[in-house]
């Protein structure tokens, strides 16, 4: 099962909307296929896996990181491969968590007399598809904060002024999180102020992996759909939405020549909803979004709930009190209405330290 979670990993940046799967077949104690899932419409881990097999998987055990599916999508279901090819027991990391498969494949299997079982390394397996698992079970995508700030918790100088804070290897450890990520989102302050392109700037080979690298939907929040069409991210390829409260025919003037999507949703405080951009996001196949904006979008989204986790990247120097803060939280007033966090991973890039850390207690979504 190991050698299976490394194989998904391959499908890292690749995948989704599809969960990263591997496959891994063994007949008497011998390794005889290796599979992993790259993109949609392609092959999926179990097939592949059976493949490089042959007639050597009669009789194997597969290990494979998700429940094999048991329907027809795109491909053929993987429950019915593995049975016409005469497996004999299938470890599964875990239970699939999409309702057209969840059970079913499993069931499938085990009423062709396929020894089934299921939980091995379960928590490698669910860490990998976090995102797939977030859109299924809680309809909405798993969601990072990425922020960057000096010793003393400074994202820009009073002025606004913020380039660079961290150093180029921090800079290009970001490009990771976003290339992992199916959106990227920021705020109409973040893009009126800094300009960003919000893009994937490694090739496939610098990230290690095969193929052409997936460009992440831009998503930017714009209650009254102020984005002019000169903003950079107009000037390069992918999808584009911007989530606004207007109806579409009052669309700023701006709005009205930009290649973007528009998406009214409902108002909170005179802003867009966050938990029915998040749903939107779900419903639109988006597994993980990667947040790149200011204090005042980041702290909403924590307040709300939304948030699971913080990367943040430290740098060594002092930007001083009068620079702006890191994160704004209008609703934590005393110790008891703190945040908690906890620690998953802390590492140097280059000459800054990251952070990373899970949210543990948030106030209920709005």
């Amino acid at each position: 099962m190991a050698e299976a979670l490394k194989l998904a990993r391959n499908g890292l940046y690749s995948a989704s909307p599809n969960p990263r799967v591997g496959c891994v077949l063994v007949r008497q104690g011998q390794t005889v296929g290796r599979g992993w899932h790259m993109r949609t419409g392609a092959p999926h881990a179990e097939v592949n896996a059976l493949s490089e097999a042959g007639d050597r998987s009669a009789g194997a055990t597969a290990y494979v990181t998700l429940e094999p599916c048991s329907h027809r999508g795109l491909t053929p279901p993987c429950a019915d491969a593995l049975v016409e090819a005469g497996v004999a027991r299938v470890v599964a990391g875990m239970r699939d968590p999409d309702p057209r498969v969840s059970g079913r494949g499993l069931e499938r299997l085990r009423s062709a007399g396929i020894a089934v079982e299921v939980g091995l390394l379960e928590t490698q397996c669910r860490a990998l598809n976090r995102g797939f698992i977030s859109r299924h079970e809680r309809h909405r995508p798993w969601v990072t904060v990425k922020l960057a700030a000096s010793l003393d918790g400074r994202t820009a100088m009073a002025s606004g002024e913020s380039q660079w804070i961290t150093s180029v290897s921090a800079r290009r450890d970001v490009q990771r999180l976003r290339a992992r990520s199916d959106a990227i989102m920021t705020g109409i302050g973040t893009l009126l102020a800094d300009d960003p392109s919000l893009n994937v700037r490694l090739s496939g080979k610098e990230l290690g992996c095969s193929g052409e690298v997936r460009q992440p939907i831009r998503v930017v929040l714009d209650s009254e759909y102020k984005t002019p069409g000169s903003a950079t991210l107009f000037s390069l390829p992918g999808e584009i939405l911007i989530y606004g409260i207007k109806p579409q025919r009052d669309c700023g003037h701006g709005a009205t020549r930009v290649r973007a999507a528009r998406v009214s949703v409902p108002a909170v405080n005179g802003r867009p909803a966050l938990d029915a951009v998040m749903r939107d996001l779900a419903s639109r196949g988006i597994n993980e979004v990667l947040v790149e904006a200011g204090a005042t979008l980041v702290g909403a989204l924590i307040e709300a709930g939304l948030v699971d986790e913080l990367v943040l990247y430290l740098a060594p120097h002092l930007m001083g009190s009068r620079a702006r803060g890191l994160v704004h939280l209008a609703g934590v007033e005393q110790m008891a209405d703190r945040i908690g966090l906890e620690w998953i991973d802390n590492r140097m890039v280059g000459q800054d330290l990251r952070l990373t850390a899970r949210v543990v207690r948030a106030s209920k979504a709005v």
